[in-house]
């Protein structure tokens, strides 16, 4: 960190130092500088610029960073000459950001036209209401449908403070005379959104913007889920109103008209550098001019880091695995850009800490540790952290984010001082960031059915499920055909010679068939007998046939519910070979089943392992124990419960900065007082049990 504190002082002094127009330092014909990469604060932008990162790294050139910065921000510095480029720049949203002929350009064409923006409201409510058009909202009755909070307004959930998006749904909501009508909220565009997605699963109306390429839209499908309202007409803030006649785009999925009127016009995905480093580094010139990403292949990799793929380490290798699903395509790039260029390289990120009476906490929804419910948070680690500021005299600022990786970069850049959401303590985040001492000291459990809750109903359902997942039906189409086949040779022996046995077929062959019965089951009553010798033979061979298919019926039906009632049975981690178990793919309990030869069914979320678990169709869920607990005893009440000890040990604990010492300290301090007054052990005690 030594080193990264060094580096900042040397990317300040150039910017004090350095004219408007700045190139990169001489260096000999042979030395290729380094290159300082930045890349935005949404997240769903990341994966361009690790994408970005390895292909300057391709071409030979060392590269820093990518340094996290707000959009302001890095225009200023990538004008100044304290950053070279970023790979996320929006246009013609970002046109008041860039100067024609200034130090800062736009550079190739990485995804042309493609991202979009807009609002949206869900379809059915659309189609209820013939919802089609933001103008619509004006209506006091349709607008009560999307109200929140009572205040006789819709609830449009729009961008976070200080986005450029905020700027032109507030001018839209005044210029479609709509601002008495609808509420611009924001707040984390995060949490707000997967709220949102919440209130659409449980049937409730939603109005919100979102953009592409963005996870969102996977989730809500356009034109599925969702549809597009339109604008009254083009209006756009000032410093974008050349692009009105490009906010009627044609070919859009979901919206009522084609071409749609979104009110927002199409934007490129764009790199922007500095001019001076630009022409200083041809190569790199020739190489961004080539770029492109398509728009689908981001929208697919913010779903995968969205779903549970988030961590740093995945990100990067979801940019690696493009690179090398791409491969002959980028080697193309390269050899234009410069056919002598080398392998690639790695280096360090550029990060700085933050420091203030405010605690600012970065926090990822995971129930119970972390809970954004009516624009609020809760949870354990939440009032957990509340405490601890509280001993500090601090004050907690928590906002939301979606994944790992964001959280580890808001600390390590200073954006947050402290985050948490249920954040394993493991090896691999410690190299990037420290951690408090652990505030839980858990690991994996099992959940399963309470055998309590199987009714008598149940176990009926239990026996007819047991048989149709056995050998049972076909060895009844068996049994059956063998006692068709004794019954007619029977009669056909006997008939003429044996009043037991009918003359007349229909009734001679049921005669004939209950012998058979009875005589396999070896019930015998003995009231119809054979009398003929080659009846009593076929008599002597069904005997002994019989025995051997009513054993076989008999044994099928017993151990099928043998194998039912040991499924209900599992007591504790040796009890789930052969079992059916489900788990979160890419998780601690996923790398546990595997290691005792237990093949899970893997799933993204842990609600649908629990969905699972309810309809019968797995016999066990394996995941972090705090998890498991918060739902047996809240939705899962009396139907699930935790069985057996922990297992596969796991410490959870609050992400700090490495150059915050002091304040690690300080809350490792507070977290013990906690303990030793037993404020902690209440805290526990509410939120997981005894």
């Amino acid at each position: 960190m030594r080193r990264t504190a060094i580096a900042v002082l040397g990317i300040l002094a150039a910017v004090l130092v350095l004219p408007p127009v700045a190139g990169v330092s001489a260096q000999t014909p042979d030395e290729k500088p380094t290159v300082r990469l930045a890349r935005p604060t949404w997240d769903t932008g990341w994966f361009q610029a690790e994408v970005y990162r390895l292909l300057l790294q391709m071409l030979g050139y060392p590269v820093e960073g990518p340094v996290t910065m707000e959009v302001a921000e890095f225009y200023r510095a990538a004008a100044a000459g304290g950053v070279d480029l970023w790979a996320n720049g929006w246009f013609p949203l970002h046109d008041s950001y860039v100067e024609e002929g200034g130090p800062v350009e736009r550079v190739g064409t990485q995804v042309d036209d493609g991202a979009l923006q807009g609002y949206f409201v869900d379809a059915a409510t659309a189609e209820a209401h013939g919802l089609t058009n933001l103008g619509d909202l004006a209506d006091p009755t349709i607008a009560a449908l999307f109200d929140r909070d009572g205040d006789g307004r819709a609830d449009l959930i729009g961008c976070n403070i200080g986005w450029s998006c905020t700027a032109t749904i507030d001018h839209h909501l005044e210029a479609y005379g709509l601002s008495g009508a609808v509420e611009h909220v924001q707040g984390d565009y995060s949490p707000l959104i997967t709220e949102t997605i919440d209130r659409y699963n449980s049937g409730q109306p939603v109005l919100f913007y979102t953009w592409t390429p963005n996870w969102t839209v996977g989730e809500l499908v356009p034109g599925r889920d969702v549809v597009w309202l339109e604008t009254p007409f083009p209006s756009l803030p000032p410093d974008q109103a050349a692009a009105l006649d490009r906010t009627s785009i044609p070919g859009i999925p979901g919206c009522a008209n084609d071409p749609c009127q979104t009110g927002w016009p199409p934007n490129d995905i764009l790199v922007v550098a500095n001019s001076g480093f630009l022409a200083d580094n041809p190569s790199i010139r020739r190489l961004l001019e080539q770029v492109v990403i398509p728009l689908d292949d981001i929208s697919a990799q913010n779903a995968r880091m969205v779903a549970d793929e988030g961590d740093p380490a995945d990100i990067r290798r979801h940019a690696e695995e493009w690179i090398a699903d791409n491969r002959a395509m980028v080697d193309r790039w390269i050899e234009t850009a410069d056919p002598g260029a080398v392998g690639l390289d790695d280096t360090g990120s550029e990060q700085t800490a933050a420091d203030g009476s405010v605690l600012t906490v970065a926090a990822r929804p995971l129930p119970p540790y972390v809970i954004y419910e009516n624009r609020a948070y809760s949870g354990f680690e939440v009032e957990l952290v509340r405490f601890l500021a509280a001993r500090l005299g601090m004050t907690v600022d928590i906002y939301g984010v979606d994944t790992v990786a964001k959280q580890l970069d808001d600390v390590t850049r200073g954006a947050a001082r402290l985050a948490l959401g249920g954040v394993a303590i493991t090896g691999s985040r410690a190299e990037l960031v420290d951690f408090s001492l652990p505030v839980l000291d858990t690991g994996l459990t099992i959940l399963a059915p309470t055998r309590a809750a199987r009714t008598f109903g149940d176990r009926i359902l239990g026996f007819f499920r047991a048989i149709s997942s056995s050998d049972l039906p076909w060895l009844l189409i068996v049994f059956g055909v063998a006692v068709l086949v004794a019954a007619h040779l029977i009669w056909l022996l006997e008939r003429r010679h044996n009043p037991d046995f009918a003359t007349p077929y229909l009734r001679g062959i049921w005669d004939s068939f209950y012998w058979s019965v009875v005589t396999m089951s070896t019930v015998g009553y003995g009231d119809k007998v054979a009398r003929g010798i080659r009846g009593r033979v076929v008599a002597l061979i069904w005997i002994a046939l019989g025995t051997l298919v009513f054993a076989s019926f008999t044994a099928s039906i017993a151990s099928s519910l043998a194998v039912s009632e040991l499924r209900s049975g599992i007591s504790g981690p040796t009890d789930l070979p052969g079992k059916r178990v489900a788990t979160v793919a890419r998780s601690a309990g996923e790398s546990y089943l595997s290691t005792i030869g237990v093949g899970p069914v893997l799933v993204d979320e842990i609600d649908e392992a629990y969905d699972l678990l309810a309809l019968g169709e797995v016999d066990a869920v394996v995941f972090d124990a705090p998890v498991l607990r918060f739902h047996a005893s809240r939705q899962g009440r009396g139907q699930v419960s935790t069985v057996g000890p922990l297992f596969e040990k796991v410490r959870y604990g609050l992400v700090i900065g490495e150059d915050e010492d002091e304040l690690r300290e300080q809350i490792d301090l507070a977290l013990l007082e906690l303990i030793e007054s037993g404020v902690y052990e209440r805290l526990h005690e509410r939120w997981f049990g005894a």
